[in-house]
């Protein structure tokens, strides 16, 4: 019987940098592959301390002909406020961008949803038929999503005629974490790849190593899911930042294909 094919991430140890209630899903993919994730949380997503804005915009629903969620957080945060003061409206269409976000609304039940094949940006999210100009003149649009962020959407939709209202349905913090451990996992060599998911997130990981990287980290190869978050590795002084797929599944294949041709 001939031996089974090695787990493409044997004993490679990947930092995880996601929020700690989004990173369930990678470090359990890791570990598949034989990887040993390190959770090490860069940002901390909290529940507003007063959600008056939600519960007034919870009587205005009907009022909007789409509604756009940035993230798994804008979903379950805004959703979570809403459907306790009232039915979602039949008439208003849901929109999101990412694999994550549709998970986090088939757990409220929606399966109608606008999002594009590929891409996990406001741009691939433009690019479809339903937010082309014609199709949002004159429409109502409320977009959830945390304190701060981009505006490409909503700037690009008022642009083409439509009224956008921001909902601010979550905050983004900095978490308590131990940065003496990452760093030191790191100067032992036991620290294989980071992955960075927002560009955000490289910022808060600067700042939570006092504002430098420090040498032995820097070498880390970072695993980015996207053109900005790449970029925003190399100027933070990280040596090797590699490009992915987006998503868990470019990530993971990425993270295959560069160690399963390294090992050794």
């Amino acid at each position: 019987m001939a031996a089974a094919a090695p787990l493409p991430l044997a004993g490679r140890r990947v930092l995880v940098t996601r929020p700690a209630e989004q990173a369930d899903a990678l470090c359990e993919a890791i570990a598949e592959r034989g990887g040993t994730a390190v959770r090490f949380p860069v940002m901390a997503i909290e529940a507003l301390q007063d959600d008056g804005a939600l519960r007034e915009l919870a009587g205005r629903l009907d009022d909007f002909d789409l509604a756009f969620f940035v993230s798994p957080n804008a979903v379950r945060h805004a959703l979570r406020s809403l459907l306790a003061l009232r039915e979602w409206p039949a008439g208003l269409a849901v929109s999101m961008v990412g694999k994550g976000s549709e998970r986090a609304l088939a757990e409220y039940g929606f399966t109608r949803i606008i999002a594009p094949d590929s891409g996990f940006d406001s741009e691939a999210v433009l690019a479809l038929p339903e937010f082309a100009p014609s199709a949002v003149r004159g429409r109502r649009v409320v977009v959830f999503r945390g304190d701060g962020g981009r505006d490409l959407l909503g700037d690009t939709l008022r642009a083409h005629g439509a009224e956008v209202e921001y909902v601010t349905c979550y905050r983004r913090g900095m978490p308590t974490v131990a940065p003496d451990v990452l760093v030191e996992l790191a100067e032992r060599k036991e620290l294989d790849a980071i992955s960075l998911t927002s560009t955000e997130g490289v910022r808060n990981l600067v700042a939570l190593l006092g504002g430098a990287l420090p040498a032995a980290l820097a070498r880390v190869p970072v695993f980015a899911s996207h053109p900005r978050i790449a970029d925003a590795a190399r100027r933070a002084g990280f040596a090797a930042v590699l490009d992915t797929a987006p998503g868990d599944a470019g990530l993971l294949d990425a993270l295959a294909a560069h160690f399963g041709t390294s090992l050794g």
